[in-house]
Formats: C-alpha cells, sequence, structure tokens
C-alpha cells in the first residue's frame, strides 16, 4: 500500500500541475508582463484621462489669466439708420458731410428782425440719415492693482497642482495594477494549493477505498475521506472562480473589453526600501504627489486672496480707437480717439471686504486640509514599513510550516497506513498542510502590497524602479 503511494503520486501530482495549467490559460491570450500592463494602463486608464485633462485646463486656465494683461485690438462694424435730429447731425459730423444747410442757410433772411427766431427745418427734420462706422480699438491696461499678476500666480499654482495629481493618480493606477497583477498570480497559487490538496484527497480516498474493502478500516474512515474530497473540490471551484474575477478587475485597469484574451507573465518583484523611519517619512513630505498637490493648492488660494484685493485698489488704462464713417462701406472720413481711464472704488457696501474674507478662509480651510494629510502620510508610512517587515517575518515562517507540515503528512500517513494514527489525524494534518501552503500564498501577496504601499506613500512607486 504504501508503496503505491510513493511512487505514483508524485507522477500523478506533476500531470495535474501541467494540465491544470494548460486549462487555466485563457486561448490565444496575449501575455503582458507588469510593466506592460502599467504602460496600457496608463494610457488607456479612464481615471488617468481625466487628471490629464485636469492639466490641460489648468494650463488654459493660465493663458486666459495672461491675456487679462495683454493689450486688447478690436475690431468691429457698427451700421445705422435714424432720422432723430441730434444723431442725424452727429453722423453728418462723423462723415465730414455737415454743411451750412444743415443749419437752415437757406431760412436766415437778415432783414427779418425775428431771424433768430426761425427754427432751421434741415436741422430739426434731417431726413433719414445712415452710416457705417469701421473701428479698430486697442485697450491697454496699464495697472489692475494686482490682479492680473496675482490670477498669473493662481493659475500658475493650479498647473502644479494639477500636475501633482495626476502624477498621484498615475502612482494609484500603478498600485492597482499591481493589485491585480499579483492578484491574478495568488489566485493561481491558490487554486494549485487547491488541485495539490484535491489529488491528495483523491490519492488518500482511493487507498481507504481498498483498506476498507480489505477490512483494514471501518465504513466511517471512508465517508470521512470522501467528504474531505468533496471539501477540496469546492475550495477548488472558489479559486478558479477567483483567477476569473484577478483577470476581470486587471482588463477594466487596463480599459480592455471584459472578454479580451489577457495573461499575465512572472510576477512583478517589488524591492523593499531599506531607509530608516524618519528618512522614509522625509521622502514622502518631499515626494508624495498628494501632499504637493495640496501644497500648490494653498499657493493657489494665497494668489486669490491678492486678486480679491485687487479691487481696493486704483485701475488704470489706455485707450487708442481708429473710425472710419461712411454712409456707403468704406474708409472715408477716418477719425482717431486716444483716452484714459483712472478708476477708484471708494465705497461698495463690503463687497471687496467680503470677497477678501472668503478668500482667506477658503485658504485656511487648505492649509488645515494639507496639516492634516502631513500627519496622515507620516503615519501611514510608519505604518507600511511595519506591515512590510511583518509580512517579511511572516513569508519565512510560512514557508517553514510549509516544510515541517510536508514532513508531518508524510509521518502521519505512514502511521495511518500502519494503523496507528486515525482518519482524524490524517485529515487534519493534511488540512493543515493544505492551509500552510495557502498561507505562503497570502504572505507573498501581502509582501508585495505592503512594499508597494510604502512606495506609495513615498512617492516612489514607479515600475522602472520596483
Amino acid at each position: 500500500m504504501n508503496r503505491y503511494r510513493t511512487d505514483t503520486r508524485p507522477r500523478l501530482g506533476l500531470l495535474a500541475f501541467l494540465i491544470g495549467c494548460a486549462c487555466s490559460l485563457p486561448a490565444g491570450a496575449e501575455t503582458l508582463d507588469f510593466a506592460q500592463c502599467v504602460r496600457t494602463a496608463l494610457q488607456q486608464n479612464p481615471d488617468l484621462m481625466g487628471s490629464q485633462q485636469r492639466v490641460v485646463q489648468a494650463q488654459a486656465g493660465l493663458r486666459q489669466a495672461k491675456g487679462y494683461g495683454m493689450p486688447k485690438l478690436t475690431a468691429s462694424l457698427n451700421a445705422m439708420g435714424t432720422n432723430d435730429a441730434l444723431n442725424a447731425f452727429g453722423i453728418k459730423l462723423s462723415q465730414r458731410g455737415a454743411t451750412f444747410n444743415d443749419f437752415g442757410a437757406g431760412q436766415f433772411n437778415p432783414q427779418n428782425p425775428n431771424v433768430l427766431s426761425i427754427a432751421p427745418y434741415a436741422l430739426n427734420n434731417p431726413g433719414f440719415v445712415h452710416n457705417f462706422d469701421t473701428r479698430l480699438q486697442l485697450d491697454i491696461p496699464v495697472y489692475t492693482g494686482g490682479m492680473v499678476s496675482g490670477g498669473i500666480r493662481q493659475a500658475a499654482a493650479y498647473i502644479a497642482a494639477a500636475q501633482s495629481g495626476d502624477r498621484a493618480a498615475r502612482q494609484q493606477v500603478i498600485f492597482q495594477v499591481l493589485q491585480a497583477y499579483d492578484g491574478v498570480h495568488a489566485a493561481r497559487a491558490y487554486l494549485d494549493v487547491a488541485r495539490q490538496a484535491e489529488l491528495a484527497a483523491r490519492s488518500e480516498l482511493k487507498m481507504m477505498e481498498s483498506m476498507e474493502k480489505s477490512g483494514t478500516i471501518i465504513k466511517s474512515d471512508l465517508l470521512l475521506a470522501q467528504v474531505r474530497l468533496q471539501d477540496v473540490q469546492v475550495d477548488e471551484s472558489q479559486a478558479e472562480n477567483a483567477v476569473a474575477g484577478a483577470l476581470d478587475q486587471l482588463r477594466m485597469l487596463l480599459g480592455l473589453a471584459p472578454d479580451a484574451p489577457v495573461d499575465v507573465a512572472g510576477p512583478a518583484e517589488v524591492r523593499p526600501m531599506g531607509e530608516p523611519l524618519p528618512e522614509l517619512r522625509r521622502l514622502a513630505m518631499d515626494n508624495n504627489p498628494g501632499i504637493q498637490a495640496l501644497r500648490h493648492k494653498v499657493d493657489a488660494d494665497t494668489a486669490n486672496v491678492d486678486v480679491a484685493r485687487a479691487a481696493n485698489k486704483p485701475q488704470l488704462g489706455f485707450m487708442l480707437r481708429q473710425d472710419w464713417n461712411d454712409a456707403q462701406l468704406g474708409f472715408n472720413a477716418n477719425s482717431y480717439t486716444i483716452g484714459g481711464s483712472l478708476s477708484w472704488t471708494a465705497f461698495d457696501g463690503g463687497l471687496t471686504n467680503g470677497k477678501i474674507d472668503q478668500a482667506q478662509a477658503s485658504r485656511n480651510e487648505t492649509f488645515a486640509r494639507l496639516q492634516q494629510a502631513e500627519a496622515g502620510i507620516a503615519v501611514q508610512v510608519a505604518d507600511a514599513q511595519r506591515k512590510a517587515t511583518e509580512a517579511e517575518q511572516r513569508l519565512t515562517q510560512r514557508e517553514l510550516a510549509v516544510t515541517q507540515m510536508e514532513e508531518a503528512v508524510r509521518l502521519v500517513n505512514k502511521r495511518y497506513a500502519n494503523g496507528v494514527a486515525t482518519i482524524t489525524e490524517q485529515l487534519g494534518t493534511q488540512a493543515q498542510l493544505d492551509k500552510a501552503r495557502a498561507d505562503v500564498v497570502s504572505a507573498r501577496y501581502d509582501l508585495a502590497i505592503q512594499r508597494a504601499r510604502l512606495k506609495l506613500a513615498t512617492g516612489q512607486l514607479d515600475p522602472d524602479t520596483l
């Protein structure tokens, strides 16, 4: 009996493993390594597309802010017609077409003692007059009280904040891809454990069926072995579903269709960070893109306070204008105008002061969020470092436990075959071995994730430097 189990079980295990691996690979699937998955996700992930567009919006905002400080040239064509006496006479003057007859010269009779009381008919009843005014106007802002310069500083800070936000989003996507990518490997490792457990359960059941027929064991031992096989078959089914779920999650992060054939290459290796905790915290404060984004937001809110205060300062600007007025479309009767404007709001009912207070409160709120985030990232770094160290220790212990349990199973199986151990001991020991193998899978996955969490917190999560 022992010879049968010792000689054939390894060959059966290898055969089942190879068949299982072949069946788990999607037909015609493209195999991607971790770096390829990251590149694909960074190109196609919808979240990143949104963060990149926020950078574009911020850059457009800077161009707009700079535009407020530049001269503004306007070209316009205005047409009008009227029989209003005042406007009609003004149109004739603009067209350089006014004559003495427009003042009623033909009605003037110096012999009439009441001549000055006569209303000139042509002046009061000009008829319908029309005009085309072609105009070029240049408006030059000279001093805006800091509104333009503050707006430029605010827009530049928003660009820096958006870029930091984009880096934060990119690193978060890399972390999520790592979770899904290694999740596929972890799920397949669980599946391998379940298949090994099923193979062991089938082997034990076959041995017990032979022993039950020979009267070596009782019927209840055989029934327990059958229950054990059913349990590991359920575990295997759950593991297969976990593999499919992990691949679905990876497809979603890569922006692929739900049924796109894809597979993963070797597991991602995440190297440890050997710096002491104070240095890790310094790295996080200097490089964490989320912290950087909040700092730039504080700068933007500070600039917004200056923009609000600009309304309490004088505003100075100049204007240059060239007009052409004609009864037809053309460039006759040209004229030019030069002007300047200096304004200073003396009283606005508290409107400007309210805006200043609102801007200062917004800045203070953002600064409080920054302080909270800095305190939180310090705690996050320490927690990630502790958990990464703990995961390293747990993996070492779990690997040792598997070695010990494999020897324990071998000894218990031998004792059971010799009638010294009970079926409870035999099945219990095998279950402990299955659990130990699953614990190794969990520890390996957790180690990679905790190391990645530490790199994410310190702003060092990059596929090229994992």
